[in-house]
């Protein structure tokens, strides 16, 4: 099974960003590395002097490379940045947004998981016409993965196994908003929030994550537990979403699960002293509550091993 390091997710400051795929690329035992600016259009020319030296690092350490495209394209000058992208014709691009396709029809690409595919015959649909890596939705359950990847065994079906959970995208900017901003004026506050802000109930109790235009989840998704069945029953690739952590750490202690050098209740522990303070969750992968983290024992309970349920993110 593959290891997949998704993009960026969040408004890095472009040296950091830039060093943090040069170590990547040195370091991290990954497969497939998708790189390019997918939530915000806004903050692209930030990293665009680095990201040739980065693609170039990236392809000389033996990772695949795959060009991430827009999850919402909305405005001319997106379309017309989707249109050069697709034209790209050195790394697969991987679709975010359906205005993608059109460009991309007769050549071989990636889906990533913003695209709503449900059910084998989308799958199939799409696989017809050239997609070769389907990256799943988060919140598709173990039956829908199962019936996906046996329909499309020349297709690498990928699962999103470890990040804050992508929930949602918005043609308005919440961060923007919570600064008496306007988008247009943004003054990228959101780089403020470089593992995303917190957003809480009337309660006073953490649910969600905002960053600039999109929804995340404030728990991270850890399917760890579920690596064996997932590879069972046809998965090719985990994805593993960027977060302020070592994900050098992470894709190890990942790897090392894969390969079978470690029980993943071991793992799990290592994994929450790498990205601590931060609850964990796989409910979505057992049709459960989404922030739910439920054990290998189908025991309900938190993240650090407590026998307790999270509250559910929308």
């Amino acid at each position: 099974m593959q290891l997949t390091l998704g993009p960026v997710l969040y408004h890095w400051q472009p040296e950091q960003w830039r060093d943090f795929y040069f170590r990547i690329a040195e370091e991290a035992p990954v497969d497939v590395v998708v790189v390019g600016e997918i939530v915000c259009s806004k903050r692209s020319p930030f990293f665009a002097e680095h990201m040739p030296v980065v693609i170039e690092r990236l392809a000389a350490c033996g990772k695949q490379v795959v060009l991430g495209s827009l999850i919402l394209v909305s405005l001319p000058r997106e379309r017309r940045q989707m249109v050069e992208l697709a034209g790209n014709t050195d790394f697969m691009v991987e679709a975010n947004d359906l205005s993608c396709f059109g460009s991309l029809a007769g050549r071989p690409y990636a889906i990533g998981p913003f695209v709503n595919i449900y059910n084998e015959a989308t799958a199939a649909y799409f696989a017809g016409r050239g997609a070769r890596r389907i990256c799943l939705p988060p919140e598709l359950p173990m039956d829908s993965i199962r019936t996906v990847a046996a329909t499309l065994p020349d297709v690498t079906t990928e699962v999103f196994a470890f990040g804050r959970v992508p929930l949602a995208i918005s043609a308005r900017c919440y961060h923007a908003r919570l600064h008496k901003l306007s988008k247009d004026n943004c003054r990228f506050v959101c780089e403020k929030d470089p593992d995303g802000l917190t957003v809480t109930t009337l309660d006073g109790e953490p649910f969600l994550a905002m960053n600039g235009v999109q929804t995340m989840s404030h728990a991270c998704a850890n399917l760890l537990g579920e690596v064996e069945e997932l590879a069972a029953v046809g998965v090719g690739a985990l994805r593993l979403s960027p977060q302020q952590c070592d994900m050098v750490a992470v894709a190890r202690v990942f790897r090392d699960v894969l390969d079978g050098n470690r029980e993943h209740e071991d793992a799990t522990r290592a994994l929450s002293q790498i990205y601590p303070d931060v609850p964990f969750a796989n409910g979505f992968v057992h049709g459960q509550l989404g922030a739910a983290f439920i054990s290998a024992s189908k025991e309900p309970g938190l993240g650090r091993g407590r026998a307790q349920m999270q509250h559910s993110m929308p």
